[in-house]
């Protein structure tokens, strides 16, 4: 059975260093921005990757969401402070999250799987 966790990660990082080797200034500086905004700051890097992960979840972005979901593992949030978030974003986003939700709790059932 394929790893999903793994098999987004490898795509992501190849796509991402064809996009950086394109030299794209603006790509560029739209990637640092997003690197800068996640850092800690005021508010905590668990915290930076919850919200980020509402704003995924009501955006609809799924390649988002797993990036925001794995993150988010690494920084030590739960499944239930995951789960409370996606609560949010679908009470926030409505009723079209669902199916996004739905993935998302896949996904950190690999993540979980991956960790075990």
């Amino acid at each position: 059975m394929p790893n999903q966790v793994e098999e987004f990660n490898a795509y992501r990082s190849k796509m991402n260093e064809k996009l950086m080797a394109d030299n794209n200034k603006i790509i560029k500086r739209i990637f640092n921005l997003d690197t800068n905004a996640y850092a800690a700051g005021v508010l905590d890097v668990k915290t930076k990757e919850l919200l980020g992960l509402v704003a995924s979840a009501v955006l609809r972005c799924d390649d988002c969401v797993k990036y925001h979901l794995e993150n988010s593992h690494k920084e030590g949030a739960t499944k239930a402070e995951v789960m409370e978030t996606l609560g949010i974003a679908t009470l926030v986003g409505g009723t079209i999250v669902v199916p996004h939700l739905r993935r998302a709790y896949e996904y950190w059932e690999a993540l979980e799987t991956q960790e075990g």
